[in-house]
């Protein structure tokens, strides 16, 4: 059986992304890794037993899109029901406004314009574990 090691998001600005996984959605911070020079690489950061790698890049943001898009366009991490209005404050809070909602997900965007969401949607029975 295969698992998910890791998901990679490229930005200009790595302290900043990382703070708002970190401060927001509390993704623990795993590791930092730096360039010979001293600079900041990348910060990795827990996806509950896959990692979230947080690389520098050069290149634009993708231009936003709305809906379901071609290849990556969501990353989603799971709360409890309970927690969803505090995280949707902590959305707000950091200017990540919430541009949807469902039954068990919240939907908004991180300071780099990817989608993300905050689900309790029940897994229970739909995982293998």
């Amino acid at each position: 059986m295969s698992v998910l090691h890791h998901l990679a998001l490229g930005t200009r600005d790595v302290e900043r992304l990382a703070r708002f996984y970190i401060d927001v959605l509390e993704l623990p911070e795993v590791t930092r890794h730096l360039h010979a020079d001293g600079s900041l690489r990348s910060v990795w950061l827990d996806l509950g037993g896959a990692l979230l790698m947080i690389e520098p890049t050069q290149e634009p943001a993708r231009p936003i899109s709305v809906g379901v898009g071609a290849g990556p366009f969501l990353i989603a991490v799971a709360i409890s029901a309970e927690a969803r209005s505090a995280f949707e404050a902590r959305l707000d809070g950091a200017g990540a406004v919430v541009e949807s909602r469902s039954e068990f997900t919240s939907y908004a965007r991180d300071p780099d314009g990817n989608p993300i969401a905050i689900s309790a949607y029940p897994l229970h029975g739909l995982v293998r574990g």
